[in-house]
C-alpha cells in the first residue's frame, strides 16, 4: 500500500515507525542563521540530514514569500533529500495565495499545510476562519489532493470549526498550540488542555487528522500529547533549533523522540 494514500489511522505507525507521534522537525530557523551571512553555513540539508539520521519522522518548510529564512532552493535541494528517505514525510506550509501553490506543484511533498498568514507576518498566530475562506481554499485544496498531496488546514482550537474544515475537503487539520504553551504550568493549564482535547475529538469525529503545532517543547510536549487524543505528528521548529545549541541536533532529536515514547505509554 502507499503510505500517501493509507487511512490517518495507519499513517502515524507507517512515519514514524514505533506507532506514535510523528515528529517533523521544522528547519526554518537553521535558515534563518544562515542567511546573516554568504557562507552558506550551517547548511539547512546537512541539519534536515542529521535531524532524518536520527530519527526524526520528516521535515518541515515554511517558505514566506520575503524569503527571510527558507528560499527556494532549499525548497527543491530538501525535496531531493528526502527521496533518499522514503519513509520520512515531506511538510511545506505556507500561505496558499500567496507562494505555496508554486512549490506544491513543483515539488509534490506529502503534505502541505495551509497557513493564513499575511505577508510580513512575524509568526503564525491563528488559524482559518473557514466562514469567511472556505471558499476560496477549497479549490486549492482540491488541486492539492488532485496532485497527490494531502492537505492540513492551520486551525485554532475551535471544535466548532472541525467540521468546517473537513466540508472544505481538508485530510487534517494542524492545531494551533500557543495558547496552551502559553498556559503550561500555570493554571490556565487544564482549560487549555480541554479545550484542544475537544478539538481533537471533534476533528475526528468529523473524519479529519490530527496535527499540532507551535511553541511546542520538551517542556510541554510530553503533557499535551498525553491528554489530547489522536495526534498524527507535531512539527517543531523554533525550540528544537534552540535546543540543539546545547545538546547537539542528533541528540535533540533523540530527546524529542523519547518524550513523544513516553506520552504514548501506558499510564
Amino acid at each position: 500500500m502507499n503510505p500517501l494514500m493509507a487511512p490517518e489511522s495507519t499513517q502515524a505507525v507507517t512515519r514514524a515507525g514505533h506507532g506514535a507521534t510523528a515528529l517533523s522537525v521544522n528547519v526554518n530557523k537553521v535558515a534563518l542563521l544562515r542567511n546573516t551571512r554568504h557562507l552558506g553555513i550551517p547548511s539547512v540539508v546537512r541539519a534536515a540530514t542529521l535531524s532524518l539520521e536520527a530519527g526524526a519522522d520528516g521535515i518541515t518548510v515554511h517558505p514566506r514569500p520575503d524569503e527571510r529564512h527558507i528560499r527556494a532552493h532549499d525548497v527543491h535541494d530538501l525535496a531531493a533529500l528526502l527521496k533518499q528517505w522514503p519513509q520520512a514525510e515531506y511538510n511545506i506550509e505556507g500561505n496558499p495565495f500567496h507562494n505555496l501553490m508554486d512549490f506544491i506543484r513543483a515539488v509534490r511533498p506529502h503534505q502541505a499545510t495551509f497557513v493564513p498568514d499575511s505577508e510580513g507576518q512575524f509568526t503564525s498566530d491563528h488559524g482559518w476562519n473557514l466562514a469567511a475562506d472556505g471558499a476560496r481554499v477549497r479549490p486549492l485544496i482540491d488541486e492539492c489532493r488532485a496532485l497527490g498531496v494531502r492537505v492540513s488546514l492551520f486551525m485554532d482550537a475551535d471544535p466548532a470549526a472541525m467540521p468546517l474544515a473537513r466540508a472544505v475537503g481538508a485530510d487534517r487539520v494542524e492545531l494551533y498550540t500557543e495558547p496552551y504553551a502559553a498556559a503550561h504550568s500555570t493554571a490556565g493549564q487544564a482549560p487549555q488542555i480541554d479545550r484542544f482535547a475537544a478539538a481533537a475529538r471533534a476533528a475526528a469525529a468529523a473524519g479529519l487528522g490530527v496535527n499540532a503545532g507551535h511553541d511546542l517543547n520538551r517542556d510541554n510536549l510530553a503533557d499535551f500529547l498525553h491528554a489530547v487524543p489522536g495526534v498524527l505528528e507535531v512539527s517543531i521548529g523554533h525550540a528544537l533549533i534552540a535546543d540543539a545549541l546545547e545538546l547537539g541536533l542528533p541528540e535533540t532529536v533523540r530527546d524529542y523522540q523519547r518524550v513523544i515514547r513516553r506520552a504514548a505509554a501506558p499510564a
